[in-house]
């Protein structure tokens, strides 16, 4: 996706929570000196492919499965720790820092690819954390303009960043174990994330012309983005 197609979305994404876009860019230039351009073609494996985009919400233990028998698996955040738990291998992680720094240090050194993203409330975890990574393994990530090294396909939060990236390098069929809109257990500004990933899901599988399964029995209520 070129950012002059997602720039209309992240407006109103920023106007809807109150963020600021300099602070965005901000932490994207951050980013950008911490880290050098990642090799694109090390993520050739998802061409063709069908990937599970694993959330981090209550129901991915549920899941499991649909995890262990996709070609690719792409985990946000949490997620990652807890399929890696269950035995099953991460091929990608997703994340802005927030939850598990240290599952992204470990991995970065065990070779896995992470997508780090920057933004306006994780400068200090971009700054403390990056240097630490084996940044040969760092994909960085911005929902502003991408500018140097710094990449932008899509997104907002971990996850449904994650369906964008993967769309991005041409998968095949998207998965989605472990996600949960009406997850109880968070509070209102995860809640109205929820929101905005459930409604760029339902801009990407229009855009893909692919329905997604999570999206079931959930599209009659959600207001498109575009």
């Amino acid at each position: 996706m070129n950012f002059e197609t997602w720039e209309p979305v992240y407006e109103a994404i920023l106007a809807d929570f109150g963020f600021g876009r300099r602070a965005d860019e901000h932490a994207r230039d951050v980013l950008a000196r911490l880290v050098k351009p990642f090799e694109k073609c090390r993520l050739a494996e998802i061409e063709g492919a069908a990937v599970a985009v694993a959330g981090a919400g209550p129901s991915l233990p549920d899941d499991l499965e649909l995890a262990a028998g996709a070609d690719y698996v792409i985990a946000a955040s949490t997620a990652a720790d807890v399929l890696r738990e269950a035995g099953i291998d991460v091929d990608l992680m997703v994340t802005d820092l927030d939850k598990n720094p240290e599952t992204v240090r470990r991995l970065t050194r065990d070779g896995v690819p992470v997508a780090v993203h920057a933004h306006g409330d994780n400068l200090a975890l971009v700054e403390r954390w990056v240097p630490r990574l084996a940044d040969e393994n760092v994909l960085p990530t911005t929902q502003a303009a991408p500018t140097g090294p710094v990449e932008n396909f899509g997104g907002f939060t971990d996850g449904d960043r994650g369906a964008f990236l993967v769309d991005e390098f041409g998968a095949s069929e998207l998965l989605f174990p472990g996600w949960d809109f009406e997850d109880p257990s968070v509070g209102p500004t995860k809640a109205r994330k929820l929101r905005w990933a459930e409604r760029l899901l339902y801009w990407l599988e229009t855009r893909r012309g692919e329905r997604f399964a999570v999206l079931d029995g959930r599209r009659d209520g959600i207001d498109p983005v575009a």
